[in-house]
């Protein structure tokens, strides 16, 4: 039941990001870049929820995402995928009890996403300015997507971390 219910949970809060960053956050333009809501939520549920939940809400997301903007199909899950995967692998393995960790994933996840769409888009023959993407718009989504970070992995925390899962990482001690 509770599972199910976290699915739910997960699947309405993408969809009202996918939304808001298909007609809102999406028009917001500070200094050049636009922060990125989708990323944001898909790296917050990613670190909370471990590596299937962030893959699986990665690639829920960009089809959703997609289909909202007539992008081209796919390209966005892709990319989202990926950054749900690697987010959730780094908080399974040394991050989700850390404080830092939220804003270093999205800083982190933020580079890579630009950098891997403009491979992306490029492969695909669309034009795309490397100064533009990678020099203009990158700093300023940089600093978008970290404002963004802190309430929503407050609010992804809060919905689907259960009491259980907040506990801190536990000091471990190596006998010998």
């Amino acid at each position: 039941m509770t599972r199910a219910l976290d699915v739910l949970k997960v699947g309405v809060l993408v969809f009202a990001a996918a939304v808001l960053q298909a007609s809102i956050v999406g028009a917001f333009d500070i200094g050049g870049g636009r922060p990125d809501l989708l990323l944001v939520t898909v790296v917050a549920v990613a670190l909370v929820g471990g590596t299937t939940t962030g893959a699986a809400t990665g690639f829920f997301a960009g089809l959703v995402f997609d289909v909202a903007t007539f992008e081209t199909l796919g390209v966005t899950s892709l990319l989202l995928t990926l950054a749900g995967y690697w987010i959730g692998r780094y908080g399974e393995t040394t991050g989700r009890g850390r404080t830092h960790a939220p804003l270093l994933s999205v800083f982190v996840m933020t580079i890579a996403y630009a950098v891997a769409g403009y491979v992306f888009h490029t492969i695909l023959g669309d034009t795309v300015s490397a100064g533009v993407a990678l020099g203009t718009a990158l700093p300023a989504a940089i600093v978008g997507n970290l404002l963004l970070t802190l309430p929503v992995f407050a609010l992804v925390r809060r919905l689907l971390a259960g009491p259980e899962r907040v506990e801190g990482l536990r000091e471990v001690r190596l006998l010998g």
